[in-house]
């Protein structure tokens, strides 16, 4: 089976080729589909495997979104514009699919690991992470982390509402909450080989804990 690749990218254009390159050339993909922050002037490749389109909304929970309503794969994932995901661990995803709507990797497993993370940032990993297992019952140890092979119907399905990074809390509560069936791999997260952090520890951070808490009410409700 092969799947599209959704990659959010707001990122410098002179980046992207770099990033691009190698992935249109690995067999388990079916097209890539980049999702720009905005209309380039000039072109970044040209190859049949390539859909470029300029999202309508801004953020980067808008740009997965925008992406995965054109994606005509059966699973797509979620792929950073940056460098610092593994490719290598998307045949292992895929394999998993077979009794899996939804794949999310982990970097804060045995054979895991991140070169990206600072000290504060691996405290709010784990911390959400925490929250998402004690308030939400995400069976996850890694919530935040936004490399993820999805069933494109079942994300389609679930409407999400987030256009920021708390998508990264809404997509994981409304699997365990329509009980999908999700599993999660190890997978080494390297340091960011183009592009800076575009988020905000403190002000997303403090976005993030909102969901949680909004998310922890519609399951309070719910009970």
């Amino acid at each position: 089976m092969k799947v599209n690749l959704i990659i959010p990218a707001k990122e410098d254009e002179r980046n992207l080729p770099g990033i691009i390159k190698p992935l249109l050339k690995n067999k388990n993909i079916k097209n890539i589909i980049l999702v720009l922050h905005k209309k380039n002037k000039k072109k970044i490749l040209t190859n049949k495997k390539l859909k470029i389109i300029v999202q309508k909304k801004p953020g980067y929970g808008a740009a997965i979104k925008e992406g995965f309503k054109i994606s005509d794969a059966k699973f797509s994932c979620i792929f950073n514009a940056d460098g610092s995901f593994n490719i290598k661990s998307l045949k292992k995803m895929i394999l998993l699919t077979k009794k899996n709507n939804f794949v999310f990797a982990s970097r804060y497993m045995k054979g895991a690991g991140s070169n990206d993370d600072n000290l504060i940032t691996l405290f709010g990993n784990y911390l959400f992470s925490f929250l998402g297992k004690a308030l939400l019952n995400i069976k996850l140890n890694d919530i935040l982390y936004t490399y993820v092979l999805c069933n494109t119907k079942k994300f389609n399905n679930f409407n999400l509402i987030n256009n920021d990074f708390r998508l990264c809390v809404e997509l994981p509560y409304n699997v365990e909450s329509t009980n999908q069936n999700y599993t999660f791999i190890q997978s080494k997260e390297f340091k960011r080989k183009f592009g800076k952090k575009n988020v905000n520890e403190f002000k997303d951070g403090f976005l993030i804990l909102t969901e949680v808490i909004k998310c922890f009410a519609k399951k309070i409700m719910k009970t």
